[in-house]
């Protein structure tokens, strides 16, 4: 009996040491992401923003689009690349004859489980362009907001 038990000891303990060293692979967690749609990538009709994460919680992001282009630090509350973010950016919408406006901002970035994103803000303008029209009044803060979706890489 004596036998049977050290047996079934053995074999028990063999059996739970194996498990501790079973290797299970495992995805590295991605660290990219860009924003696609309109008004992204600096404010530009339809641009692109491409973030990389610094740390957990922590992106940098620059971005550019037709007829703009644009830069910003980012903030995650929650840690990784697919969690909505809080985001200092600057624009430059336009160059040369056909800049309208340059500006600085805090916006929200809200991204979906899966695709979707979307940011809302304020931004103060630096510099009005010559492409500014005429008879529109130069306002000091502006709203701002975009469309679009995300990927991760």
């Amino acid at each position: 009996m004596k036998r049977h038990w050290l047996f079934i000891s053995i074999l028990f303990v063999s059996t739970v040491m194996k498990a501790q060293f079973d290797i299970v692979p495992v995805e590295p967690e991605k660290r990219t992401a860009v924003n696609i749609g309109l008004l992204f990538g600096g404010g530009a009709m339809v641009g692109a923003d491409l973030e990389f994460l610094v740390s957990p919680k922590f992106g940098v992001q620059i971005g550019a689009g037709y007829i703009g282009y644009g830069a910003g630090l980012n903030y995650h509350p929650k840690p990784g690349i697919r969690t909505s973010y809080l985001s200092l950016q600057y624009w430059n919408q336009g160059t040369g004859s056909t800049l309208t406006n340059r500006s600085i901002g805090a916006n929200f970035v809200y991204r979906g489980k899966k695709w979707f994103a979307g940011q809302i803000g304020l931004a103060k303008t630096l510099e009005k362009g010559p492409a500014w029209p005429s008879t529109m009044q130069y306002p000091p803060v502006m709203l701002t907001y975009a469309l679009g979706f995300y990927l991760p890489l």
